[in-house]
């Protein structure tokens, strides 16, 4: 019997892009149906964290720093761009350009 309660993903193997968009997309969706904005935050954060693991195991100090401060920024940047265009497309057009980074910057970049 294994002494381990769970079994991760070696950080290496994980998609951040993925994580990203269920922390992104995620997020909003459960701060808005649960209306407990915080709740969402912990969605949020919890994917930063995951996908950070995997950055800094996959690249660099300086790379993850960027990755993190643009998934940071992403969930700023929705808030008035939402103002703007409406919460949809807002979350959508910021995950876009934040889990985009992360594929490019970290993901593809692993397999090369």
């Amino acid at each position: 019997m294994s002494s381990k309660i769970f079994n991760l993903k070696k950080p290496e193997d994980v998609s951040t892009a993925n994580v990203e968009l269920v922390g992104l997309i995620g997020g909003w969706l459960v701060a808005r149906e649960t209306g407990i904005r915080p709740l969402g935050g912990v969605v949020l954060a919890a994917a930063g964290v995951w996908a950070g693991r995997s950055w800094l195991a996959k690249t660099n100090p300086a790379t993850t720093a960027a990755l993190a401060a643009l998934y940071v920024g992403a969930f700023g940047a929705s808030h008035p761009l939402a103002k703007k265009i409406g919460a949809w497309p807002s979350v959508l057009a910021v995950t876009a350009v934040s889990s985009g980074a992360a594929c490019v910057l970290s993901d593809i970049k692993k397999n090369d």
